[in-house]
């Protein structure tokens, strides 16, 4: 009898791909970076253009972060809100409804279809929908900080709706704050969950081998990185480019940079799945150094801030946690491959040199441009190599999810 009921169990069972929410996205996440850099180095070099009445430069930013970071985001919610609240994860029908409604939200950006009304409504459902599957198990927790996840859901998707409504003709100029409300939304939302997970997992692993290990949090600093982060989105929609914005960039960047000091990522040397976070993490108070260097001293840096913040923080984030928690919850040691710390340098090398791209004399532009995204291009295809027999095949343990 126990038999078959382990057999009606395992007949029902969705399809391993839609059996956590990590999988499909983390793997959707992976294949949007690998595609999208590629295709923007080709139209931003002039090699074929993309069509439609959408400016390239606004549909490359609109896909990063809704193509690529969103993915990751899902994912990542999709799988901590389990675990922060003992619920049930979101998987089978629902999963797929969710993927087909993102997978839509994609086609629905293309530019040769964007500045239509349906193609606005399907991709900003996506969200939304996301909030909805999210929102019960947070609320009734009853944690004020985690249910401040469905505010940024929301706030994602108004930058979102300013990139449409500028796409349908409603509006003029909204994008720029699209993209300006999204990146302070994403940055929020890596400093709340970094400052949960960097700690906690390089205080865990380090003291396996340094029993005394402490990582001691400070409130007051804890408090005032939130707080100058959070400051920064009315800044740069109300004050753009102002020396006012670059000493709050400049404040918060102190912040950041004292933070991640006390994180003993000089510890972690030897464990790339720990210093990875620490690097990633490392790259914000490098962005906003840069930032508030070039608004408050004026300094010609071609807003080099803002690759450093998106392909330099948020994508090597994003890397760190898709690599480890891919690992941990298909019952795999949390240990990373030879050739996934390949992938973790070609990419940083890549958001260096794009980075540093701003900067560099106008004879260097093309091949530099072209080498950052080779080396982006070929460090998420590692990454794909590795995990997508990971993220689509069953669990190492023989458990379900």
């Amino acid at each position: 009898m126990s038999t078959n009921v382990f057999d009606e169990q395992r007949v029902k069972a969705p399809p391993v791909l839609f059996s956590y929410g990590f999988r499909p996205f983390f793997l959707l996440a992976g294949l949007s970076a690998a595609a999208l850099v590629p295709l923007w180095v080709c139209v931003a070099t002039g090699a074929f253009g993309l069509g439609g009445s959408i400016p390239p430069s606004g549909w490359h930013a609109h896909e990063m972060l809704y193509g690529f970071a969103v993915a990751a985001i899902a994912g990542f919610l999709l799988t901590a809100i389990p675990s922060w609240t003992g619920s049930v994860a979101v998987k089978g029908k629902p999963l797929m409804a969710l993927v087909a409604l993102y997978l839509a939200g994609r086609v629905a950006s293309l530019p040769a279809l964007a500045d239509s009304v349906p193609a606005a409504l399907i991709d900003l459902a996506f969200l939304p929908a996301l909030g909805s599957l999210v929102a019960a198990p947070l609320i009734k927790a009853g944690k004020a900080r985690n249910t401040a996840f469905l505010a940024l859901l929301g706030l994602l998707t108004l930058a979102n709706a300013l990139f449409r409504l500028e796409w349908l003709g409603v509006t003029q100029a909204t994008a720029q704050l699209g993209i300006a409300l999204a990146i302070g939304i994403v940055l929020q939302m890596v400093t709340v969950i970094a400052g949960r997970i960097v700690p906690s997992f390089t205080q865990n692993a380090l003291r396996q081998k340094e029993p005394t290990l402490v990582i001691t949090p400070l409130p007051h600093l804890e408090r005032a990185v939130l707080v100058l982060t959070a400051l920064l989105i009315p800044a740069d929609l109300l004050l753009p480019g102002s020396v006012a914005t670059g000493a709050l960039a400049l404040a918060a960047a102190v912040a950041h940079g004292v933070r991640v000091s006390r994180w003993k990522g000089l510890h972690t040397l030897s464990q790339p799945v720990l210093w990875i976070l620490h690097v990633g993490y490392a790259w914000i108070p490098v962005a906003l150094a840069l930032k508030g260097l070039e608004y408050a001293f004026g300094l010609p840096l071609g807003r080099a801030w803002l690759h450093a913040l998106t392909a330099g923080a948020f994508t090597t984030m994003v890397l760190a946690v898709m690599s480890r928690a891919a690992l941990g919850h298909t019952g795999r040691m949390i240990v990373v491959s030879r050739t996934t710390v390949a992938a973790y340098a070609l990419v940083l090398l890549g958001a260096t040199a794009r980075t540093l791209l701003p900067m560099l004399p106008d004879g260097a532009w093309t091949p530099v441009l072209h080498s950052a995204g080779a080396l982006w291009t070929l460090g998420f295809a590692l990454f794909l190599w590795v995990y997508v027999p990971v993220l689509t095949g069953p669990r190492a343990d023989g458990r379900p999810g």
